[in-house]
């Protein structure tokens, strides 16, 4: 069964931020304009995926001959760290998910 069928990742954001006490005003204790642990995951994941798609293009752009190659390296470069980033996350809340998961009630 896929694991976004089990987990919201909503509810899985939300639970995450109660536990490091970041609620929906953002930290606790701070002011109520701060952000939400859902809202920044989501502008993260947000970034990422620009990140990622600045570098596939910046790629073809070196294939057709109109970027430099200094160009082209850093934004590859950049865009694997925030691909090994996203894979580290992820793996970091499915493993804590799990944990939970084999807690007693």
């Amino acid at each position: 069964m896929p694991i976004d069928k089990i987990i919201d990742p909503n509810v899985a954001a939300n639970a995450y931020g109660k536990t490091l006490g970041i609620g929906s005003k953002g930290v606790s204790g701070g002011d109520d304009d701060g952000v939400s642990f859902s809202d920044f995951l989501k502008k993260s994941a947000r970034d990422s995926i620009d990140t990622l798609k600045g570098g596939e293009a910046m790629s073809a752009k070196a294939v057709t001959g109109e970027a430099d190659i200094t160009e082209v390296v850093a934004a590859v470069t950049s865009a694997e760290l925030t691909l090994q980033t996203v894979v580290a996350v992820r793996d970091r809340l499915i493993g804590a998910y799990q944990e939970i998961m084999r807690m007693p009630v």
